[in-house]
């Protein structure tokens, strides 16, 4: 029981030590980020557990690790040294710090729903309530700035590429930012519609990819297509480590956990009205006469009821 306590003890204060790293601790994320296209299979699939499973690398073993990612430990030490740590116990230093910080509403979640008596509306709420505060928390502030910009700018036009799960939210966005702005639009269909589409938006395009695993292979081609025209793209997608993020100037992480058989879109469309306010700030002059204009269309014509 004491040595129980005193590993929690040691745990917890590793979890909160300041890192070598210039006195502040550089997230995990951003070092898979930064060092993704150098990763071996073996160190992705490391990878890949250390971003869906903390779990085992925050409170496990080097050998929990690599079983957990098929791969023997001495791959596992070379992962965390390639990720610029000094060896598996500071990179499970820090991802402990990512889990008291951000990941254990998660884990209460899972723990809740293995509760029969737990009641099935709050649960369910308790998930989408997790999937929004978790998806904000992750956005990083300087690049949500830097996409914003680019979606007021109205000398970028918007082309949002989105995939088929994801493809409701993806016109809910287009719809709003398009009461905000003109050029707003789909990139979607087949290989010549998507290069037709991508080749008269121009160099100056703004490019809106979304998707979550296991993702459209369509769309990761036509992000591709994206990047050779120059497009500036920003992704939402639910790793680090996916294939949208490759092309992609700028990438939000979004939570997608679900009490159901498919993933929740209710953090992606936080995320997405998120980026529709902050616009809507920044063109609030020239957004006020569309809406007016709008309105006094729809007005004009009776096109709206409130019988």
């Amino acid at each position: 029981m004491v040595q129980n306590e005193t590993n929690k003890i040691n745990r917890e204060e590793t979890a909160f030590n300041v890192g070598r790293y210039g006195g502040t601790r550089m997230d995990v994320e951003q070092r898979l980020l930064e060092k993704k296209g150098v990763l071996t299979p073996a160190e992705r699939r490391i990878a890949d557990v250390v971003l869906r499973q903390p779990q085992v690398v925050g409170f496990g073993t080097v050998a929990d690790l690599a079983a957990a990612s098929d791969v023997g430990t001495a791959t596992v030490v070379r992962f965390a040294v390639k990720l610029g740590y000094q060896g598996f116990a500071e990179l499970q230093g820090d991802v402990q710090h990512g889990l008291v910080g951000q990941l254990r509403p998660a884990a209460e979640r899972i723990r809740d729903q293995r509760d029969p008596d737990k009641d099935l509306v709050q649960h369910h709420a308790d998930v989408e309530v997790g999937n929004v505060r978790s998806t904000l928390d992750a956005v990083d502030t300087q690049s949500l700035r830097d996409v914003v910009e680019r979606l007021a700018d109205t000398g970028h036009p918007v082309l949002v590429v989105s995939g088929t799960a994801s493809r409701g939210v993806a016109q809910q966005f287009i719809g709003d930012l398009g009461q905000l702005r003109p050029e707003c639009s789909m990139l979607d269909g087949n290989e010549i519609d998507v290069l037709r589409t991508l080749a008269l938006a121009g160099d100056d395009a703004t490019v809106i990819g979304l998707d979550l695993r296991r993702y459209d292979r369509w769309l990761v081609d036509a992000l591709a297509a994206a990047r050779q025209r120059r497009a500036w793209i920003a992704v939402i997608t639910d790793s680090v480590l996916s294939p949208l993020a490759t092309s992609a100037d700028r990438a939000f992480v979004l939570s997608a956990a679900s009490t159901g058989p498919f993933d929740s879109h209710v953090g992606t469309l936080a995320l997405l009205n998120l980026l529709v306010v902050e616009v809507a700030g920044v063109r609030r002059e020239s957004a006020s006469v569309r809406l007016d204009q709008l309105e006094s269309a729809w007005h004009d014509s009776n096109a709206l009821t409130d019988d």
